[in-house]
């Protein structure tokens, strides 16, 4: 196919230059019904794009035109027999691929540090989680991917799943053997979906992971905003015929997608397809450069510590994007937010995300030499006045087990609830979430039962100021709780 087309940006471009005379919305009319301000400072090229589904530039809902055209592009250049664009992010492309193929009272195979949008898409289906654990890395305090054994023990005891999840690759950039892994699920006859949301690079050089498309995945969402030159909340879902109805797939995104639909967001997830598919390999090879030559000067500096090929080696460890800079701090005698808030205040600098003990640090083609000197100066200067001069303390990887799950996770979202002091829950059934985000891992998700554990850990997250969302009390204070019925004496 040729990449060298963008048919829905040109569209939009030959659209915008006959300066047609709108009734329609959205109601800003070019940006003239706009504060003058916020016009002036977001320029006059965007909001002259900023159009709705009419006739000449297609409906995302039911493509027909140019943004059909646009997607069979995406398709060609991520290795799918379909793409489908979201303008709600990873989370309703994630939604959608499991709304897809699971319903209610389905068993769904997936790893315990899943994106609160796979909780969020179990509870809209109905659906029954069985969960697995990740390989947890007591050296650094954070947790990998999932082995190829434990998914083949879930497998023997529910080979009546409805599909398999695999999370590839993780936050941290670390990978399981994916191609392994979805060979031994289609064994069963399983569909297997990639939430790929860190992963837009990697199709596109040998010098990264595979990619879901590329290892025979039947479902992936991928953040091409994340990392693939798209605006943020742009991403696409990308799906392999067979084992998935692609028309049901369309419609399930279709019901959770927005009617007015973003064309900014959807023109810069074409152009970005075209960047990928033309220069995506020098794009990725230039990246892989910069990172590997600041993971090799972070390394130097006294007190910190930045992995690489040597995690390597385990089922769990099979591969890693070395695009992403997991940077641990403990040995400064500092936690990952202490260290976050350090960078913010000295330097201006903001990481992806902090921990109890590391911070990570996205590097994409977007980096340059000066950008990465600039981190590594930052670093150097952070360790220069905390090293010496605090107690290293050990990793203690207190995660608690994996809870009961006592209801499903919809029954208990939607049933009768009261809220009780989060120190005084221990023993109770949660009717909400409590994640840390980023990267929004559940801690507790509805349906399961408390554990004295689960308390401790999330207080000691609040302690040290990481963030805990998802209870409606936002200072988590108190939770609520599926009500008791009292016994009738």
């Amino acid at each position: 196919m040729d990449h060298s087309r963008t048919p829905l940006f040109d569209a939009l471009l030959r659209h915008a230059a006959q300066n047609p005379v709108q009734f329609h919305i959205p109601g800003h009319k070019k940006g003239t019904g706009m504060d003058p301000a916020f016009r002036e400072y977001i320029g006059q090229n965007v909001l002259d794009i900023d159009l709705i589904n009419i006739a000449p530039l297609d409906d995302l809902h039911q493509p027909v035109g140019v943004i059909l055209e646009a997607q069979q592009l995406a398709a060609d250049a991520f290795g799918a027999d379909a793409t489908f664009f979201s303008v709600q992010g990873t989370s309703s492309a994630i939604m959608a691929m499991i709304l897809a193929v699971c319903g209610q009272g389905d068993k769904i195979i997936v790893p315990r540090n899943v994106h609160k949008s796979v909780l969020s898409a179990i509870i809209f289906s109905g659906a029954r989680p069985v969960f697995l654990s990740p390989v947890r890395d007591r050296n650094l305090g954070i947790d990998h991917g999932i082995t190829t054994r434990s998914v083949r023990r879930a497998l023997e005891r529910h080979p009546d799943a409805a599909a398999v999840l695999v999370i590839n690759p993780t936050y941290f950039g670390v990978c399981a053997n994916l191609k392994e892994i979805v060979d031994l699920v289609h064994e069963y006859d399983i569909p297997v979906l990639v939430d790929e949301a860190h992963g837009a690079l990697i199709h596109f050089s040998d010098r990264l992971p595979m990619s879901a498309m590329q290892a025979g995945a039947d479902m992936a969402a991928t953040s091409v905003h994340k990392l693939g030159g798209s605006m943020t909340q742009s991403s696409i879902l990308n799906v392999r015929a067979g084992r998935v109805n692609i028309q049901r797939v369309q419609t399930i995104l279709s019901m959770l997608t927005t009617t007015s639909t973003s064309y900014p967001l959807l023109a810069s997830l074409d152009a970005a397809r075209r960047q990928l598919a033309l220069h995506g390999r020098e794009l990725a090879e230039r990246t892989v450069r910069l990172a590997q030559e600041a993971r090799e000067a972070i390394n130097k500096i006294e007190g910190l510590y930045c992995f690489g090929e040597e995690l390597l080696g385990d089922e769990a460890t099979h591969d890693y994007d070395p695009t992403k800079l997991t940077i641990h701090v403990r040995h400064l005698g500092i936690t990952g937010y202490d260290a976050e808030n350090w960078l913010r205040e000295r330097y201006r600098l903001e990481v992806e995300l902090s921990d109890m003990y590391n911070i990570l640090c996205l590097v994409t083609p977007g980096d340059d030499a000066e950008s990465l000197g600039i981190l590594v100066e930052a670093l150097a200067r952070m360790a220069d006045e905390f090293r010496h001069t605090r107690e290293v303390k050990d990793v203690v990887v207190r995660i608690p087990e994996i809870p009961h799950l006592s209801l499903t996770p919809r029954d208990a979202f939607y049933g009768e609830t009261e809220a009780v002091p989060l120190t005084e829950s221990a023993g109770r059934i949660i009717a909400e979430f409590i994640y840390v985000y980023p990267p929004g891992i559940p801690i507790l998700l509805p349906g399961e039962v408390i554990s004295q554990e689960n308390i401790d850990y999330i207080v000691e997250h609040l302690d040290v100021g990481l963030p805990v969302k998802g209870p409606e009390d936002r200072s988590v204070r108190q939770i609520k709780v599926i009500v008791e019925e009292t016994a009738i004496s």
